[in-house]
């Protein structure tokens, strides 16, 4: 495996400001790796309590076997997720993204099922057709059960790369699945396990995991982990600029590689920085909030 030099100009960064004013200050190719989040334009506020549970005979709340616990809320965070012309606050800070990748660089674009249509109409005008890879089905399992439709259990996650002649992808850093049906290939096979397709299987992160920040739509490491490791090499950049709690930076770091993150909300920025043990040079203000 070929290992890039750390660049010194490349050192990892935190920034608090809006995307579209800290963006100009990067070179072009830059990075090897982007993943946004970008706010899903749902017209809901998201909003995330973290709660303190302790046993209590009165408590309000009744668990395992009966037991009752009262809680005590630590903590609330939320953002507003409407944007009246979705397309139109994107568009420039997609060109941002294609001019900010690499040759061998890929974009990740995760997205709600809403609004991924129209995301790839834009992705394609800005990158190319030519340029798209894959369109991953983020599933998981959690939430409503809606009875008037088949309730929505997934994202969208839209990959395109700078150059289709010269994107890296590695297929053997990649975390291996079970086979379904093991007993239809070797057991060599079985044993080693199968190479994820485009439909991610996940769980969100546990709420009483150490993983967990209490932000808002906070993505699952996991998720992240498999984008890095195929698409990226030690050494390389990886941005995200709606870094939200900064999952993608938490995956560079402990992989080896570096990072730049970029929200406009203090509160994330807050959370990134404690969860990284960084400090981030800030700067504009605040008005989009991200959700990685």
């Amino acid at each position: 495996m070929r290992v890039r030099a750390r660049d010194p100009a490349g050192d990892d960064q935190i920034l608090l400001g809006e995307n579209l004013e800290l963006l100009p200050r990067f070179a072009d190719g830059s990075f090897q790796l982007i993943y946004i989040d970008p706010p899903f334009n749902t017209g809901r506020t998201q909003t995330r309590r973290t709660l303190r549970a302790v046993r209590a005979e009165d408590g309000e709340r009744v668990g395992f076997a009966g037991r009752r616990y009262s809680t005590t809320l630590l903590s609330r965070s939320s953002y507003g997720d409407q944007h009246h012309d979705y397309v139109a606050f994107l568009e420039p800070r997609l060109q941002h993204a294609h001019r900010l990748l690499a040759r061998e660089g890929t974009l990740y674009f995760h997205i709600d099922y809403r609004e991924a249509h129209r995301c790839k109409l834009l992705l394609d005008e800005i990158f190319g057709p030519e340029c798209f890879l894959n369109e991953i089905i983020w599933a998981y399992d959690y939430g409503g059960r809606s009875k008037r439709r088949w309730p929505a259990k997934h994202d969208t996650i839209l990959v395109y790369v700078r150059d289709p002649d010269a994107y890296h992808f590695d297929s053997e850093e990649v975390d291996r699945e079970p086979y379904m049906a093991p007993g239809l290939v070797t057991p060599e096979k079985a044993a080693a396990g199968k190479l994820p397709t485009d439909v991610w299987w996940h769980t969100i992160v546990p709420t009483n995991g150490t993983e967990k920040t209490g932000y808002p739509t906070q993505k699952p490491a996991g998720i992240v982990r498999r984008m890095v490791l195929a698409s990226t090499r030690p050494g390389d950049r990886c941005l995200d600029f709606f870094a939200g709690s900064g999952t993608l930076g938490a995956v560079a770091a402990a992989h080896g590689r570096s990072y730049v993150l970029i929200d406009s909300n203090p509160e994330a920025v807050r959370v990134m920085r404690e969860r990284l043990g960084a400090r981030g040079r800030g700067g504009g203000r605040a008005s989009a909030a991200g959700a990685g």
